[in-house]
């Protein structure tokens, strides 16, 4: 079976109206190692993350979202930020969709078209989830409910 791809057409009244992107899902083992990076930056960042997040891995961070990401330092953001562009590629000439290629640089000149095209990246790795895996939401939403933690204090707490 084929990895998950979308097209996203950009129709803001911007420089990059009607430019075609084509997003395609990382293997599983790469968004497995990027949500892995994710939640452990999250958590020696000393982000609030409800008890029991982990366990869950690319459902949990689909929980965490990417407001979650926000909090982190830039040098441990900007790999994981950076990563996510690898799945995007433009058709250059829309009038011949079939001509996809990687990006260059001048692809994309907003920065509001790469927050939105991340944001689409990030719904197309996790977007299923909730549909194929309601025994896991459940029990993050549970988790949710329990008291947050702070990792940093908790694992203070626990050298002593």
């Amino acid at each position: 079976m084929a990895r998950n791809t979308a097209n996203v057409t950009i129709q803001d009244d911007t420089r990059d109206k009607g430019k075609v992107f084509v997003l395609t899902e990382m293997p599983a083992s790469r968004a497995e190692a990027w949500a892995a990076r994710a939640l452990m930056a999250l958590m020696s960042s000393g982000a609030q993350i409800p008890a029991g997040y982990e366990r869950f891995g690319l459902a949990g961070m689909a929980e965490i979202g990417l407001k979650g990401l926000s909090g982190l330092k830039w040098e441990d953001a900007e790999p994981l930020l950076s990563e996510m562009m690898h799945c995007i590629q433009i058709v250059p000439d829309p009038s011949k969709p079939h001509v996809i290629r990687g990006l260059i640089e001048e692809d994309i000149e907003e920065i509001s078209t790469r927050i939105k095209l991340r944001a689409e990246v990030w719904k197309l790795h996790v977007g299923f989830l909730k549909a194929v895996a309601p025994s896991i939401f459940a029990a993050l939403e549970t988790a949710k409910q329990s008291p947050m933690r702070n990792t940093k204090t908790s694992r203070q707490s626990s050298a002593r």
